[in-house]
């Protein structure tokens, strides 16, 4: 009796898994040309560049297994240590410049003013201007014998002699990072607008009530309101601090003497450039590693804190 009752509870498992899947057969079909693009552009990439990390790819011919070499070599190259100082350099000059005037300027354009939708256009024009097309421009601006820049500054008598933005390194990095800046505030900004938005106006007319000034509520009430609007903005700005590629492509290309390479660069000029494929793949994984310990430290600064109450 107990193997019939199984029979029975089996059989109609199957049938009820047969109904649900005709029944979702339509999704399934319209969901199964995404899946495929995604498995075959993006998965399968991925696994088959962390497999040509421990090989040596000539293109023309069988790949070479070389074991941890390519990430030995990348771990004891200097330029790859220059290349991730230059990065972290133009995330300490960038990262805050677009979180501080990002919410500077959402602050501002959240409260009722004349043409604040206008505003808010053109604040976001940059972020969807072209790199390239910007990048350009930045290095017309900043060009050693004939940029705006200089002019500006020599006809103030603020210097005597143009500076030469774009051969010193430090220099051009930090120009790359006020571009990046100036084309990310506005996306910084209707983040921190859209998070403005749901903080409950009462928190601020309760506060008023208490004697609180702006500048208090502003510690106590928007601030704490939008911790996860900036968390999310800090791990999206410091991520792409580490993926910089177009600006110190244009600007320098590295130069001079590789002293401003940042590792997306130097990736790219060594796997299609030198044709180590081999070697950017391994600098691709240890970037990958890198973003992810990062992220992870700001897990860390952002987590909740709890309040430790001691019963007696």
């Amino acid at each position: 009796m107990a193997m019939l009752y199984s029979g029975l509870s089996l059989r109609r498992r199957k049938q009820r898994l047969y109904r649900g899947l005709r029944h979702h057969a339509a999704i399934y079909l319209f969901l199964l040309p995404g899946l495929a693009f995604f498995l075959v552009f993006t998965t399968y990439p991925i696994l088959y560049s962390f497999v040509m990390s421990f090989t040596n790819w000539p293109i023309m011919g069988p790949a070479q297994f070389v074991g941890v070499q390519n990430y030995s070599q990348v771990l004891n190259d200097p330029i790859v240590l220059t290349a991730f100082l230059n990065a972290i350099l133009y995330m300490v000059v960038s990262v805050p410049l677009q979180l501080g005037l990002g919410l500077l300027v959402a602050i501002g354009l959240d409260r009722p003013m004349p043409g604040r939708t206008t505003l808010r256009l053109i604040y976001y024009l940059p972020v969807i201007t072209s790199w390239v097309v910007v990048t350009y421009i930045f290095q017309y601006l900043f060009n050693t014998d004939y940029g705006l820049i200089n002019w500006l500054l020599m006809s103030l008598n603020v210097i005597q002699s143009p500076i030469a933005w774009l051969a010193d390194p430090n220099k051009a990095i930090v120009v790359a990072a006020i571009l990046g800046s100036w084309k990310g505030i506005g996306w910084a900004m209707m983040i921190f607008l859209a998070a403005l938005q749901g903080v409950p106006v009462e928190l601020y007319e309760a506060a008023a009530i208490d004697g609180a000034g702006k500048w208090h509520s502003f510690w106590s009430i928007t601030l704490p309101s939008i911790r996860a609007s900036m968390f999310f903005v800090t791990v999206l700005l410091v991520m792409g601090a580490f993926q910089v590629f177009t600006q110190i492509y244009i600007l320098t290309a590295g130069g001079p003497a590789d002293q401003t390479q940042v590792p997306l660069v130097w990736m790219y000029q060594q796997a299609f450039t030198n044709l180590q494929f081999g070697y950017a793949s391994a600098l691709s994984w240890l970037i990958a590693v890198l973003i992810v310990l990062f992220t992870m430290v700001q897990f860390w600064i952002f987590r909740p804190r709890s309040l430790n109450v001691r019963e007696d």
